[in-house]
């Protein structure tokens, strides 16, 4: 019988698989499709739906990237990772709600695709319609702007990884020999992109410039198509982060939930 640990640490792998395929999926876009990518993460969807057994693909994308959301959902509200609960340690578990509020996302918007929603909506549609949603709300820009922080902070922590190669430290020593180096140049990519969507969340939230300014991955992408240089060393990186993903939804160590799925009193 598999125990509720097992399972969290299956759908956490099957969260790092569909990461691997998105991101992969944006690189490439982005390298040979650039017009694909103008439509943002909309025409990353597209381009899947298009594979074969593409609707399959998108689902387990749905179920993939929500669970690596609530997985890195468990960091600021469990401590799952044992960063602390210092300066530093909020500011890595800040850094991991932002990244699941933005897997999230990603989720709605391949569902919308999955079940053939999305379709005829415009790139980056879910995204500026929440944020819309929250601008409505009292003091939602500057929930909108805090976001925005958050998502610098994580810029700055996948910096930190690609500079210092910390993120072996939870990567299994089976792992490939050139993980560390993959890992580097995507982590590096990962971190202009998260600045790109922290910005537009910034502007929306504490400069009035309105949901439509609000960006996710793809759109955070396709914002960079008019440098040409740096577009093709992010969109390499991205590939980069891609595989990167599929090394770490074999050999990533997942920290184990307690025997009745709660977390242990430790990390309490």
């Amino acid at each position: 019988m598999v125990d509720k640990s097992e399972k969290f640490n299956w759908l956490v792998r099957v969260g790092y698989f569909s990461r691997a395929i998105l991101y992969s999926v944006v690189g490439l876009i982005a390298l040979t499709s650039a017009g694909k990518i103008a439509n943002g993460t909309n025409g990353v969807f597209l381009a899947i739906e298009d594979f074969p057994a593409g609707t399959a693909i998108l689902w387990i994308m749905v179920v993939g990237l929500t669970a690596y959301g609530l997985f890195r959902l468990c960091s600021p509200l469990f401590d799952i990772e044992n960063e602390g609960s210092d300066a530093k340690g909020w500011g890595k578990r800040l850094g991991h709600l932002g990244s699941a509020i933005g897997h999230f996302a990603l989720a709605f918007s391949a569902y919308k695709f999955a079940s053939s929603d999305g379709s005829g909506s415009g790139g980056g549609g879910g995204a500026q319609e929440a944020a819309s949603g929250v601008l409505s709300m009292e003091f939602g820009g500057i929930i909108l702007g805090l976001l925005g922080i958050a998502f610098f902070i994580a810029a700055f922590a996948q910096a930190k990884k690609a500079y210092t190669g910390e993120f072996m430290n939870r990567i299994s020593a089976q792992a490939p020999d050139h993980t560390r180096t993959v890992g580097a140049i995507g982590y590096a990519a990962r971190a202009v992109v998260f600045v790109v969507i922290g910005w537009s969340l910034f502007q929306a939230g504490f400069m009035s410039a309105g949901s439509e300014q609000v960006k996710t991955l793809g759109d955070a992408v396709a914002s960079l198509a008019d440098d040409g240089f740096i577009f093709t060393l992010v969109a390499i990186g991205l590939i980069a982060f891609g595989i990167l993903s599929l090394i770490l939804a074999r050999y990533r160590i997942i920290p184990e939930m307690g025997p009745h799925g709660k977390v242990p009193s430790f990390r309490a």
